[in-house]
């Protein structure tokens, strides 16, 4: 069943609401690019070089004079502000700790306490073995919390059932105990999103690995987004072309499109194959990152280059798994044919 004949409805406090989205844009969209060799060594980071690539990144995308005034055109004074990062990687393949660190400074050049700045993922996994050091970052570094973290008013439906499991909100069972109920009766065709994103956070900071996903083609912004922010998961995640595409509209909704001001994929080590769990037989030292304010775009940009590895490494194409980024297109969120799509390289 294609995605275009479903509703998937968005219903949140009282009432229920199909979930508004933008029209297609007339424009090209942006991506930005800035490589540095010295950036990343033998899967070791350099602060100093990395935080160079996020500030020009940023002032290049926002057009502004310095980087305090960059981060104030995406955020405001009074904004809680989240930095969405990707940990399901571990020690090699986590959102880098120094990419993260260098979107907090800029944000405090901005005017904002570290403190107030939440980062997250659905799992830390092994962000310590990263480089994060939760003692004396100075910034909050927060997994969801199973079953409670989730939000029983911010909830999206989809006539695609999905077997519960512990830590979803709707699970019928206790730790340690078998549920009495048939693996019929304990399924749903209802998902809810975390309360980080439902309500704790005003804008985003989307900063995702450039890695593939094994399930949905590419673990890219739009997945970043959709997949760990979400309980009753998996059944968007089953490789079929109603899961992919699924993933366009539930980031369309105003809990998450609305919120993302900013993108920043982190392309230092890039993963073509195994994704988003580590696979270092599969990545390489790219040295790059990417930002847009178009997830899409950015999305697109990348699937390009995870097809050109693949094929050198005799890899069959993973793009029939990202239904969802040219479907992202058709409904307003971003460009993704390469024609409307202009990569700019920034040098040092």
């Amino acid at each position: 069943m294609s995605i275009r004949n479903v509703a998937l409805v968005y219903f949140y406090a009282i009432g229920s609401a199909f979930a508004q989205v933008p029209s297609p844009s007339p424009e090209k969209s942006l991506v930005y690019a800035v490589h540095d060799a010295d950036a990343i060594v033998g899967y070791e980071t350099n602060s100093r070089a990395v935080r160079a690539m996020v500030d020009r990144l940023v002032l290049a995308v926002t057009g502004q004079p310095d980087v305090g005034k960059a981060w104030g055109s995406l955020v405001a004074p009074n904004d809680k502000i989240g930095i969405k990062i990707s940990a399901a990687g571990g020690e090699l393949f986590t959102t880098h700790h120094d990419v993260v660190t260098a979107v907090v400074e800029g944000l405090v050049v901005a005017g904002h306490p570290r403190s107030s700045i939440i980062v997250w993922d659905r799992s830390l996994g092994g962000i310590k073995d990263a480089g994060y050091r939760l003692a004396v970052d100075g910034y909050p570094v927060r997994a969801i919390a199973p079953h409670d973290g989730y939000d029983p008013k911010a909830v999206l439906s989809a006539p695609l059932l999905g077997k519960l499991v512990w830590g979803d909100l709707e699970y019928f069972g206790d730790i340690g105990k078998m549920p009495m109920l048939s693996d019929t009766e304990n399924t749903s065709n209802v998902s809810h999103f975390s309360k980080i994103i439902s309500g704790e956070v005003d804008k985003v900071i989307n900063v995702p690995v450039m890695s593939i996903s094994e399930t949905n083609g590419i673990a890219g912004c739009i997945y970043n987004m959709t997949i760990p922010n979400i309980d009753n998961w998996r059944r968007f995640a089953q490789g079929s072309r109603f899961g992919a595409e699924s993933l366009a509209e539930i980031y369309a909704n105003p809990i998450i499109a609305k919120k993302v001001v900013f993108n920043l994929m982190d392309g230092l080590i890039a993963q073509y194959a195994g994704g988003p769990q580590p696979q270092p037989n599969y990545a390489i030292h790219h040295a790059t990152l990417y930002a847009s304010k178009d997830p899409v775009a950015l999305d697109a940009t990348a699937l390009k280059y995870f097809e050109q590895w693949r094929a050198r490494g005799s890899l069959p194409a993973i793009g029939p798994l990202a239904a969802y980024v040219s479907y992202a297109s058709q409904i307003g969120l971003g460009n993704s044919a390469p024609n409307r799509i202009e990569v700019k390289n920034i040098g040092r």
